[in-house]
């Protein structure tokens, strides 16, 4: 145990400071400064509700929370019955929810998401947990915060394929929609910027952190086995022989499990996705995702941003054994990531028995509370 925490205290950018084991409750600004105050309501409307987020005492204190949308009882009220609305869909078929159920950590158990009409993405989808912290989001970071993300699976032909236009117009025909908006931002009629906003607002509480491990990280040392443990000294370990790693933490840093950057983590040595560089253009980004947070990892199979790995053993096995070391933009941390004396540009070389510890300590990122918890289910009103 001493030599982990000598580990842990090397590593500055991977720790986040327990503090008391438990929560802090927050309801702040984006730089952490306040309390943003609701919207004014209209003459004869109710004031919505601040609403507390309640934010692991382990996890980062500065949470992405624009001042523009600020929290509210109301609003993620209504953000919650818009996730789970298939009219907002051209067919009337598909809901967010569809592709992001809460039982496996709002994700949708297929190696390519599936929307309206059976259209297949050429991509899976990602986990919604813990987002408020994520800059950019989707694989390829073209959307820039959660309320410009919601615009894209609403209007994209594959996913829900119908205008905001079409949707707004739907909701305001709904006898219970109109009063939802005017409790959550006034007076007025529904809104293409208010829905958005509002399933950003529903998204942003979908925090996850009370796995075993977080039981571990907040001080209790019984909730992880010993093979669990050796499995965490070798994830945030980078291999430097002797000194043997796992070489995972470099990306999947921190609490969050995420250093939200994009990488090439030597898939294949040629791309049929061009991935982040869709979204910027640069041939340096060719063959780059964004690297996903790995809590309630044991949930979300099939693994990669096109579903290719079937379980965690699948995954252990690329990185270990099956890195195309060919591949443009091969992250560095990769490329040099070996327990081999031979040095950078081997295989990372870990033992079989080395690949099983890591995955047990990757099921202890799973969250039972998280795919349970009431707040985040299908509303029954």
């Amino acid at each position: 145990m001493k030599q982990l925490s000598s580990q842990w205290l090397r590593r500055g950018r991977w720790l986040v400071a327990a503090g008391l084991a438990g929560i802090i409750v927050a309801a702040c600004s984006h730089d952490g400064g306040g309390t943003d105050p609701p919207p004014a309501p209209a003459p004869g409307v109710a004031a919505p509700t601040a609403y507390a987020l309640v934010l692991p005492s382990n996890f980062p204190a500065n949470p992405l929370l624009p001042t523009d949308n600020p929290l509210t009882v109301e609003g993620v009220d209504l953000g919650r019955h818009l996730f789970y609305e298939k009219t907002l869909s051209v067919d009337n078929t598909v809901a967010c929810a569809s592709c992001h159920r809460q039982e496996l950590a709002f994700t949708d158990g297929l190696a390519h998401a599936v929307g309206v009409n059976g259209a297949q993405h050429p991509r899976s989808a990602m986990s919604l947990s813990n987002l408020l912290w994520d800059p950019l989001l989707t694989w390829d970071g073209t959307a820039a915060g959660l309320e410009a993300q919601a615009r894209t699976p609403l209007t994209n032909a594959i996913e829900m394929h119908q205008t905001l236009a079409a949707s707004v117009a739907k909701l305001q025909a709904q006898p219970r929609y109109p009063a939802l908006f005017a409790k959550a931002f006034g007076a007025g009629p529904v809104t293409e910027d208010n829905l958005l906003k509002a399933l950003a607002q529903f998204v942003r509480t979908l925090v996850s952190g009370n796995s075993h491990y977080d039981q571990y990280r907040r001080g209790n040392r019984a909730a992880l086995s010993a093979d669990e443990v050796n499995g965490l000294q070798l994830f945030i370990t980078h291999p430097s022989p002797p000194l043997r790693g796992g070489n995972c933490a470099d990306c999947h840093a921190g609490d969050l499990q995420t250093n939200h950057t994009f990488v090439n983590n030597g898939l294949d040595a040629a791309f049929t996705d061009l991935g982040r560089a869709t979204a910027t253009g640069l041939a340096a980004d060719q063959g780059k995702f964004r690297i996903p947070s790995l809590r309630n990892i044991a949930l979300t199979a099939p693994y990669m941003h096109d579903g290719r790995f079937a379980t965690l053993d699948d995954v252990l096995a690329h990185y270990n054994e099956h890195i195309a070391f060919g591949s443009p933009n091969l992250d560095a941390n990769i490329l040099n990531g070996t327990n081999s004396p031979l040095g950078p540009g081997q295989p990372l070389d870990l033992t079989d028995a080395e690949k099983k510890q890591i995955v047990l300590f990757l099921k202890t990122l799973t969250d039972s509370t998280f795919i349970q918890d009431p707040r985040f289910g299908r509303p029954t009103d």
